[in-house]
């Protein structure tokens, strides 16, 4: 069977991955990234123009707990691991998104991710997220409105 962006859909090795460079084929994922969900068709193009690609095999840590962080990741296809300490690990498919507090402030990192399978992400690093909303105000505004909401919700159940 294939995935609506021509991807297998049986599970890839991370070289069989195949990798669309087009930036509205990725636009139809990160509309479903709630970080991203309120943005018009052309602001999502943005958006996906100013990031890249990344494959990442199974078993690869791709971010680390307590260092500095400076990019976010959307995952495209495959799966993670996040672990922190004390907690319970989590496990994010795609649509999922980590690193967005990465974005704001370059702070370090809150929790290790390692890729469980292949992992195919969109990757947006602070300096072009800091550039696109200085060209974009409203996509500033969208993305302000979704962290507000995220930390209502945890200062609710704190």
């Amino acid at each position: 069977m294939t995935h609506p962006l021509g991807l297998s859909t049986a599970t890839p090795t991370a070289k069989q991955i195949p990798i669309d460079t087009d930036a509205r084929a990725w636009s139809n994922v990160l509309d479903e990234v709630p970080l991203f969900a309120s943005l018009s068709r052309r602001q999502l193009n943005k958006v996906a123009a100013a990031g890249r690609i990344r494959r990442i095999p199974p078993e690869t840590a791709i971010v680390r707990a307590g260092e500095s962080g400076d990019s976010l990741y959307v995952i495209l296809e495959g799966e993670v691991s996040i672990r922190r300490r004390g907690l319970r690990s989590l496990s994010l498919g795609r649509g999922a998104f980590f690193g967005e507090l990465a974005l704001l402030d370059g702070g370090p990192r809150t929790a290790t991710v390692v890729a469980t399978q292949p992992v195919l992400a969109f990757t947006l690093t602070q300096s072009r997220f800091l550039k696109l909303l200085n060209d974009e105000s409203a996509i500033a505004v969208a993305v302000l409105k979704e962290l507000a909401g995220r930390l209502r919700a945890v200062q609710a159940t704190a």
